[in-house]
């Protein structure tokens, strides 16, 4: 860990909680989406009513009319919704004792690429841990749904950065994409880029 580093800025997916994408491209072709692939990227930017519904531009029941039309079936909310959900893992453990440890020493805030049904799921499956929930665990939490902005746009660090009040220089922004990181960097902030479901705890 660099010396004057104040404020710790996690990414969720891929860093927080474990992914595994494959399941989840192969639940949407089960249920006719045959295009999948084309649609949810490993390059960390998804397309078309994926992206649509992690910006907040469209809402939740018309992300599901727009994959109910997509597949050609009459697919229930649920489906759809268990279908998008497979992306999601875990958060391990230690990563949940980490995060409330480091809080005695750091500001720690979460900056996600994510959307309501993820977020939702992971606030209800992954953070009711000891009897905390997910406000426990960050100072601030950032969510592009929410804010209608995404990494790796410029933007929404600088709105992290000044609605948090905090250096960049005094930061440390840990993301498993290396688009996202450089583009931190253009602003002064430290990254580090872990490796897919690396213990980072090493950092600290």
């Amino acid at each position: 860990m660099q010396d004057g580093i104040k404020n710790l800025i996690f990414d969720f997916g891929g860093v927080i909680i474990n992914l595994t994408r494959n399941r989840c491209l192969e639940a949407f072709e089960e249920l006719g989406v045959t295009n999948i692939r084309e649609l949810i990227c490993n390059n960390y930017h998804h397309k078309d009513l994926f992206m649509k519904l992690e910006l907040g531009q469209i809402t939740v029941g018309q992300f599901h009319d727009g994959i109910r039309r997509m597949s050609g079936r009459l697919l229930t909310d649920q489906q759809i919704d268990m279908a998008w959900i497979s992306m999601l893992d875990d958060i391990p453990s230690y990563k949940l004792d980490l995060l409330l440890e480091l809080q005695k020493q750091y500001r720690v805030l979460l900056l996600s690429n994510t959307n309501e049904i993820h977020w939702k799921w992971a606030e209800r499956a992954c953070f009711n841990y000891k009897g905390h929930c997910a406000s426990d665990f960050f100072s601030k939490i950032y969510l592009s749904y929410e804010l209608n902005m995404e990494k790796p746009d410029i933007e929404i660090f600088e709105y992290v950065l000044a609605d948090a009040h905090i250096q960049p220089t005094e930061t440390l922004f840990i993301d498993d994409a290396v688009v996202n990181c450089r583009a931190a960097e253009t602003l002064g902030i430290h990254t580090y880029i872990p490796e897919p479901r690396e213990d980072w705890s090493h950092l600290f």
